[in-house]
């Protein structure tokens, strides 16, 4: 499927690709951009052959941010519906069932950084860089700084959003805000081989381990625990733990029913 600044790809691989299009412009979000993204994620969510998300850019970089050309004469409460909406793919990959994979080469700044803080895993070559850089032209990424402060921690978040500094992919790595760097070339083939392991694995099961972490992660320590307990206990009265358990013992690979 294409649109005018995503493309969607699906394969019979259970791999949704989305591609962020403005490789001219370094895939800067604008509004027909982020309406589009959020609803590629959930018609992805809706398909029942998808069980995994690819978000990457094309290009040389992932995203620099927002188009500021979009940014001029508005009202407080057009700015406030403008910036929300810009948010909104940020909150969609946090709601929605299926995993999301950040894949990411070049630079992912300000609201690019936030989508790939938002996503579930990330990926990223050698020559990715990070940054929340609204600062430096005296604005600020309070919004991507959300998913970023959730994955590397409050003081480290605050310097990158108060200072507006790139990182490197080893730094990134460091601090907790992508899972894995790669050597450029070999981006998209390790992208691809890390979602199949993860599309191969029971859709219900990675689905619930989804929902039931982001649930007990705000979630006080014994209530928690007590979430969990209850995922994992709905989750064993359903075929595919059946399945998968069967499949273990008899040496075959698992058919798996969603149910």
């Amino acid at each position: 499927m294409k649109n005018g600044y995503i493309l969607v790809e699906t394969g019979d691989d259970h791999i949704c690709r989305i591609t962020l299009n403005r490789p001219e412009n370094m895939n800067i979000f604008n509004t027909p951009m982020a309406k589009e993204l959020n609803e590629a994620l959930r018609a992805a969510d809706r398909d029942e052959n998808v069980r995994v998300i690819v978000l990457t850019g094309a290009g040389k970089a992932f995203c620099v941010g927002i188009d500021v050309s979009e940014f001029p004469g508005k009202t407080a409460m057009e700015y406030n519906e403008w910036i929300g909406l810009m948010g909104t793919p940020m909150v969609t990959m946090h709601d929605i069932r299926k995993p999301v994979i950040a894949q990411v080469r070049g630079i992912a700044a300000a609201i690019g950084a936030g989508l790939v803080a938002a996503a579930d895993l990330a990926i990223v070559s050698e020559n990715a860089r990070f940054g929340l850089t609204a600062i430096n032209v005296g604005l600020n990424c309070v919004g991507p700084a959300v998913p970023v402060s959730r994955c590397v921690g409050r003081k480290r978040a605050l310097e990158l959003l108060l200072y507006g500094d790139l990182v490197d992919a080893q730094e990134a790595l460091r601090i907790g805000l992508v899972n894995r760097v790669v050597p450029t070339e070999e981006l998209d083939e390790r992208t691809m081989e890390w979602a199949a392991r993860l599309a191969s694995k029971s859709p219900l099961a990675v689905e619930t381990a989804k929902r039931a972490f982001y649930t007990g992660a705000d979630m006080e320590y014994h209530k928690a625990f007590e979430h969990m307990t209850s995922a994992l206990a709905r989750l064993c009265t359903t075929e595919d733990v059946t399945e998968g358990i069967n499949a273990f013992f008899e040496k075959r690979e698992p058919r798996w029913k969603r149910r």
